[in-house]
């Protein structure tokens, strides 16, 4: 199970700097910004079930970044 975990992780991180990096537009950029939040949560379980601490402790503080990012991009009006 850690290995699908650490499998979507990577390849959702990868999705979601693509549409960040692609500048369309703040709805685009908040999706990104929303698989990176699910991208962190899947390397925080991934690293809890391994044992990395330093991995999880990394993509907890990244996965405060992106959901304020979310806000940003999402939900804050202009």
């Amino acid at each position: 199970m850690d290995e699908a975990l650490k499998w979507y992780a990577a390849l959702s991180g990868v999705a979601a700097a693509f549409m960040v990096s692609l500048d369309n537009g703040r709805r685009v950029t908040g999706c990104g910004m929303a698989i990176f939040v699910t991208s962190s949560i899947a390397w925080i379980s991934g690293a809890w079930l391994t044992g990395d601490e330093p991995l999880a402790v990394q993509n907890g503080v990244l996965l405060g970044i992106n959901g304020f990012g979310v806000y940003r991009y999402l939900i804050r009006k202009r």
